[in-house]
């Protein structure tokens, strides 16, 4: 095998592992929650955090999924009084789903907990080598994109 396809298989096999890793966290996350959340919805309360109120079809994009197991994940989210929809001002005929107060505490929270976690593990890496990792990472997603 070539160095260069040697290297290849080396990071195919390190994205696999943290792969298996991140669904792992993110259902731990989505537990952490709320006990019957699951992980894909978990994905779209932290997309909304990030991303304030946004339109179904603005989630539907961001995440490529169908409209419809869009709807059932959103039904679920008001059903656990993680979401709510308020008319859209700038169209009425729309809505807007927005996260909670319950559920922007509970996201906080998780979040800090998980970053104290990795900050923990990651304690020997410098802040340079965080940076490196990050810059490395984004150069992988954006020649994937």
């Amino acid at each position: 095998m070539t160095s260069r396809a040697e290297g290849l298989r080396l990071v195919e096999t390190e994205i696999s592992n943290l792969v298996r890793r991140v669904r792992r966290i993110i259902g731990e996350r989505a537990a952490a929650v709320h006990p019957e959340l699951q992980g894909v919805s978990y994905l779209i309360l932290g997309w909304l955090e990030q991303n304030g109120p946004a339109r179904a079809s603005s989630i539907v994009e961001a995440f490529r999924i169908d409209k419809g197991a869009l709807s059932r994940q959103l039904h679920h989210l008001e059903e656990l009084g993680l979401v709510v929809r308020t008319p859209d001002p700038g169209d009425g005929r729309a809505s807007l789903v927005e996260l909670t107060d319950e559920a922007r505490l509970r996201m906080s929270q998780v979040d800090s907990e998980q970053r104290k976690l990795v900050d923990e593990r990651l304690g020997g890496w410098t802040a340079t080598e965080l940076r490196d990792l990050a810059n490395q990472l984004k150069r992988y997603n954006d020649a994937l994109d």
